[in-house]
C-alpha cells in the first residue's frame, strides 16, 4: 500500500518576516528603542528575535532611565504594543535557535553596534550569541546591517568595515539626515530608522521620499 505525501504550496507572503535585532553597548539607546517599536507595529513582521549584551542592557538603563530593565522584562519596558511579536534571547545562549543557519531568519540588524562587535564579526569570531548570529547571517547570505555609533574612526575600524562589506554585510552608520526638515530629534531618528526598514524590504508609511529640488 503506497503512501502519498502532500505538503501543499507554501504562501511565503503570509508567513511574515522574521528579524533578529541585536543591541550592544554603544551609546544611542534611543535607536533600538524606537526601532523595535516601529518593527513591532509593522504588519509584515511576524517575529522579532531580540538579543542584548550585558553592556547593551546597561546603556538602555542609563540612557533611557529604565533602571529596572532586565532581559526578563525587556519587551514590557521597551514595547508600547505588539509585545507578542518579541522573543528575547540570552546573549550567553550559544545554542539558541538563531545560532543555526537552519533556522529561517530573514535579516539581522545590530543597533547600535560597538566597534568591538564590528571587529569580532569582521574576523569571524563567535564568542556570544550576537556574534554567532551575525556570522550565521553572513554565511547564509542573508541581510546583515551594522548600525555603528562611534566617531571618529581609526584605520582598524575602517578595515573591519571593509571586511564586513566584502562578506556581504551593510555598514549603516547612525547618521540621520536633515533634508526632510525634522521637527524634533525623534523625527530625525525615525526617518533614519525608516531607511533601515526600507533596506529590509519593508514599506513604512511615514518614510520620507525625496521628490527633487524645486528650481526657481
Amino acid at each position: 500500500m503506497g503512501c502519498s505525501l502532500n505538503f501543499g504550496v507554501i504562501d511565503w507572503e503570509k508567513l511574515g518576516v522574521e528579524i533578529t535585532v541585536a543591541i550592544t553597548g554603544a551609546s544611542g539607546a534611543v535607536y533600538p528603542y524606537r526601532f523595535l517599536n516601529h518593527l513591532a507595529a509593522e504588519p509584515a513582521i511576524s517575529r522579532i528575535h531580540v538579543v542584548a549584551s550585558a553592556s547593551g542592557i546597561r546603556v538602555l538603563n542609563e540612557e533611557l532611565e529604565l533602571r529596572t530593565l532586565t532581559l526578563n522584562n525587556l519587551a514590557e519596558k521597551i514595547l508600547q504594543s505588539d509585545r507578542e511579536k518579541i522573543e528575547v534571547l540570552n546573549n550567553n545562549d550559544i545554542g539558541a535557535k538563531i545560532a543555526s543557519g537552519s533556522f529561517p531568519v530573514d535579516a539581522m540588524v545590530v543597533i547600535p553596534c560597538t566597534m568591538g562587535t564590528l571587529g569580532a564579526i569582521a574576523n569571524g569570531v563567535s564568542r556570544d550569541l550576537i556574534q554567532r548570529a551575525a556570522d550565521v547571517t553572513l554565511k547564509e547570505r542573508r541581510k546583515l546591517f551594522l548600525v555603528l555609533r562611534d566617531t571618529p574612526f581609526n584605520l582598524i575600524h575602517i578595515e573591519n568595515m571593509r571586511l564586513v562589506t566584502l562578506a556581504g554585510g551593510v555598514i549603516f552608520p547612525a547618521m540621520p539626515s536633515f533634508y526632510h526638515r525634522p521637527a524634533s530629534i525623534n523625527d530625525a531618528i525615525d526617518q533614519f530608522l525608516y531607511r533601515i526598514m526600507l533596506q529590509l524590504g519593508l514599506k513604512p508609511s511615514k518614510a520620507y521620499r525625496w521628490q527633487g529640488s524645486k528650481v526657481e
